[in-house]
């Protein structure tokens, strides 16, 4: 087997540990699952956890890292879709409304579990967190001063429009009774309403 076929393969179990640590510590909480839960749901035997991660706190850490990273960047390319600050924040809530409702799962855990990382990786969650808000205020601080929002708390306005779609991932299944698009153009709504704006083709 060549050097390039053993790296996709431990890339591949790689993957397949982090899904299955999704599960379960979605399922019995990152204290209640147990590294033969993950490796079970896997299908791998136990010592294979600590060939590819050195503990089940790393598997959570990596699990966090990577979603709040791509949270950041799903925030960033809104940001950067328009030169208009409606139509920011309208890109920014729907998709990221619709993003916590499609992987309702492993937004649970990445959101819900963190208390459970080292003290090391919390620092590094928390500094990515600390830009997404940041990123939000300065947005909503930029519709406020060309006049398109009318909201007299920047920080506390980002603050509640986050904790909105971030909760979508505690309650949120696939038979209930919306789809994520609607929630998507509802969140939307909502999020325009805390900022103090309209639609911009209703403006």
């Amino acid at each position: 087997m060549t050097e390039s076929a053993d790296r996709s393969r431990a890339d591949e179990t790689r993957a397949r540990l982090l899904d299955a640590a999704v599960i379960a510590f979605a399922e019995r909480g990152f204290h209640g699952a147990t590294t033969r839960d993950v490796t079970s749901i896997a299908g791998l035997s136990t010592a294979a956890i600590y060939v590819h991660h050195r503990s089940k706190e790393e598997l959570l850490y990596q699990i966090s890292h990577t979603g709040h990273l791509d949270t950041l960047a799903r925030i960033q390319a809104a940001i950067a879709s328009s030169a208009n600050p409606a139509e920011q924040l309208i890109a920014l809530v729907r998709d990221f409304a619709i993003h916590h409702a499609r992987c309702h799962t492993a937004a649970r855990v990445i959101n819900y579990e963190l208390a459970a990382l080292s003290p090391e990786h919390q620092h590094v969650i928390k500094g990515i967190r600390q830009t997404i808000d940041t990123e939000v205020r300065t947005l909503i601080e930029h519709g406020v001063a060309e006049g398109r929002f009318d909201n007299p708390n920047p920080q506390m306005a980002a603050v509640a429009i986050l904790s909105l779609g971030v909760d979508i991932a505690r309650w949120y299944r696939e038979d209930g009774a919306w789809t994520p698009e609607e929630l998507g153009d509802h969140y939307v709504d909502l999020a325009l309403r805390i900022v103090g704006a309209r639609r911009p083709d209703q403006a």
